[in-house]
């Protein structure tokens, strides 16, 4: 076999997609917002409601304007004594979230998320409109996508290595 004649590497087969593919071929929803001017309780409601660990917060001409998430929910509205149904969103958003387009890289989108440790990335058009949002989800279900015989075949203790006879692993 000659040096070069060697099948791809997980390594390199992860690389390519990961630096090459648009974040347009990710398994995205669309984009759940809520107005700026929406109280705390209903923005709560819809995240619950939606299973969402984010929403999208725009201005009455749909621009993008900030995005609430469960970290914000955590670190600036637990445990105050605040008014849920009188309160807005717009006062405890993230402003002006850093964001990025379908057509970007995941390259992009995981490195933002890495720098700014962002779990929830704003997809927005030419015009500052939500599109979507990118999650840390999406990329792992990307990248396990990509090896589903490496992943999905582990065991299921990862102290156990493939192939070891204890499959059951209790005591009798």
């Amino acid at each position: 076999m000659e040096p070069d004649d060697h099948d791809d590497s997980p390594e390199e087969a992860l690389q390519g997609p990961l630096l090459t593919e648009p974040i347009s071929s990710l398994n995205l929803g669309p984009a759940i917002t809520v107005p700026i001017d929406a109280t705390l309780q209903h923005t709560v409601e819809v995240m619950q409601h939606r299973h969402l660990g984010c929403v999208l917060v725009v201005d009455r001409d749909g621009i993008l304007k900030g995005i609430f998430t469960e970290r914000d929910l955590l670190t600036r509205v637990a445990g105050r004594k605040l008014d849920w149904t009188s309160i807005t969103v717009g006062e405890f958003m993230t402003a002006d979230p850093e964001s990025l387009q379908r057509g970007d890289g995941i390259a992009w989108a995981l490195n933002l998320m890495s720098i700014g440790g962002y779990r929830h990335v704003p997809l927005i058009d030419d015009d500052g409109r939500p599109t979507g949002v990118v999650s840390v989800k999406d990329i792992i279900e990307f990248i396990v996508d990509l090896f589903p015989d490496e992943i999905l075949n582990l065991p299921p203790d990862p102290r156990k290595k493939p192939g070891s006879d204890d499959v059951g692993g209790g005591a009798d």
